[in-house]
């Protein structure tokens, strides 16, 4: 059973040669994770692997984010996104992650491969603004609305800027 961890405001940095990896399943349980992600996970290898991923989600991590990010990848297609994680101590850490879905020879998802990179600061923080929005929506909209709530802000962001959510990850 998983534990409740708290989050906390400490932050950890990615340096700028790091790299996170890992594989899951189609499901999202992880079958492989390297050194750095144990490293700011927190977790040991033998906690993480057969684990959901979702292990370290933190919880100002919109639903509406994770719905897209499923979404694209779920259809075959890579996403990339800005994402912060919580470690198993509370503390988080943001990452710019690249999603790529796993195919056999017949097309079919059979995983995903996740890599990701520190990402600029200028852009978590343009983002972590976007986030808090898409919470705000989806608390005020209840367990029902939320998701719908949450991607009504990135939408209305995305008009904002005149831009496509992918032009608006790389224009951070």
């Amino acid at each position: 059973m998983k534990r409740a961890i708290t989050p906390s405001s400490v932050e950890r940095k990615m340096r700028n040669d790091d790299f996170i990896v890992s594989k899951t399943t189609p499901k999202g349980i992880i079958t492989y994770c390297n050194p750095i992600f144990v490293e700011f996970s927190g977790y040991t290898e033998e906690e993480l692997i057969g684990t959901q991923h979702n292990i370290i989600r933190h919880p100002d991590m919109p639903r509406a984010a994770f719905k897209l990010v499923w979404d694209t990848i779920g259809s075959g297609k890579e996403v990339f996104a800005y994402v912060k994680n919580m470690s198993k101590d509370g503390s988080f850490y943001w990452v710019f992650a690249h999603i790529t879905p796993d195919l056999d020879a017949a097309g079919t998802v059979v995983g995903y491969t996740s890599v990701r990179r520190c990402p600029k600061p200028s852009a978590v923080q343009t983002i972590d603004g976007v986030y808090k929005k898409m919470i705000d929506a989806e608390k005020a909209a209840g367990a029902r609305g939320a998701i719908a709530a949450g991607t009504a802000v990135l939408v209305s962001v995305m008009e904002e800027m005149g831009m496509g959510y992918e032009q608006l990850v790389f224009s951070l």
